[in-house]
């Protein structure tokens, strides 16, 4: 059985910047055996299988796998799926903002899409759970785990934490981006420390992002995931941002943060970051930005015996 497939990069206007997406928009007739077979082929951060909805008020149902497993909730596939099934036809657009819901394991999510000029260009996507944040592992144990010195790690600001809005990460601020650059995981520290964690995604942040025009700049290993590195990470964003709220936002108000993620990759990525909070509460973490199509082809996907 054929199956339609398109690539885009996310969190970029530039193609081979951002972070590479594969999206079937329809998969129809494959089982999550055959779909899981079909993201190690592709061997991409995630490959986005687009489905009917279950509920017919919502508009895809969306199953995410990276090389590894199904996923229950990602950034750059929402955002990267939204602006891909627009740019082809397959949703529809409504005027200069467009507003549908995917159906994801973690739950119904909203997205908005932008367009100009009848043509998709941004899309911004709703973290699907309230922020939640945990302890996390002791600095210098992470430091080893990350070829760097205790000192590397900034411990004054409540951060390492582990934090989710749909799908945990542990976060860790370091102080510069000299020690973002120098950062290497160590496998083996790795699995004696966070193999077997709930949170075994390791999310690096620095306000030092001088030159990028950011308030922030990022890394994330996942190597349980598959993926080693990955240059754009929308759910990553979105614990962070939750994690924000809860700590840096205003009791009542608005922030927006731009996250610069992908630069050590050579694939530049730009993630939007909006966090609402209401009475001392995170009401709202929206994460958003731009894709651009970079190919489109067949796939030879039989169904699974």
């Amino acid at each position: 059985m054929r199956h339609r497939f398109l690539t885009a990069d996310v969190f970029t206007e530039q193609v081979f910047g951002g972070n590479p997406l594969a999206v079937l928009p329809d998969a129809r007739g494959l089982d999550p055996a055959r779909m899981q077979e079909v993201a190690r082929e592709f061997n991409l951060s995630e490959t986005v299988f687009v489905l009917p909805p279950d509920d017919p008020a919502h508009t895809r149902r969306l199953r995410i796998f990276t090389p590894a497993h199904e996923l229950p909730f990602a950034g750059h596939p929402t955002v990267g799926s939204a602006l891909v099934l627009a740019a082809i036809g397959a949703i529809e657009l409504e005027g200069e903002t467009t507003w549908i819901t995917f159906e994801e394991g973690a739950g119904p999510v909203s997205v908005s899409i932008r367009a100009a000029g009848g043509r998709p260009v941004f899309a911004e996507l709703a973290a699907p759970k309230p922020p939640e944040a945990r302890p996390a592992p002791e600095a210098g144990p992470l430091a080893a785990m990350l070829g760097l010195a205790p000192s590397d790690l900034r411990t004054d600001a409540g951060l390492p934490v582990i934090a989710s809005t749909g799908l945990p990460f542990l976060i860790v601020e370091l102080t510069d981006a000299a020690a973002l650059a120098r950062a290497r995981l160590d496998h083996r520290l790795w699995r004696r420390l966070l193999a077997d964690a709930e949170a075994c995604a390791v999310y690096l942040v620095t306000r030092d992002a001088a030159g990028l025009d950011a308030d922030f700049r990022a890394r994330m290993f996942a190597p349980a995931a598959g993926v080693e590195e990955d240059p754009a990470t929308g759910s990553a964003a979105a614990a962070f941002g939750g994690w924000l709220g809860l700590h840096e936002v205003p009791a009542d108000g608005t922030a927006r943060y731009l996250i610069a993620q992908g630069q050590e990759m050579g694939r530049p990525s730009r993630l939007e970051v909006t966090v609402e909070t209401r009475a001392g509460e995170v009401v709202a973490v929206r994460v958003g930005g731009s894709a651009v199509l970079v190919s489109e082809g067949t796939i030879e996907a039989p169904a699974a015996d």
